[in-house]
């Protein structure tokens, strides 16, 4: 129970702590210039669409701990 906690609690500091290096690089994907239209603003929602995996990721695994625990 409190392994999936801790586990959900460092899958989210983790991914907080990578987050700005993924918008960092899709800005330079997008800044190279060889995507234009709707390529580039799918690119431009990467970093949106990684930081919700992240965050659903730690919610899940810190919502099993609290299940298994008799929580929630």
């Amino acid at each position: 129970m409190l392994g999936n906690v801790i586990g959900g609690f460092i899958v989210i500091l983790v991914g907080a702590t990578l987050a700005p290096t993924v918008a960092q690089q899709v800005g330079i994907a997008q800044a190279d210039g060889n995507i234009t239209g709707a390529s580039d603003t799918i690119l431009g929602l990467t970093t949106l669409f990684y930081c919700l995996a992240i965050a659903s990721t730690g919610i899940g695994i810190a919502t099993v701990g609290l299940r298994q625990s008799g929580l929630m």
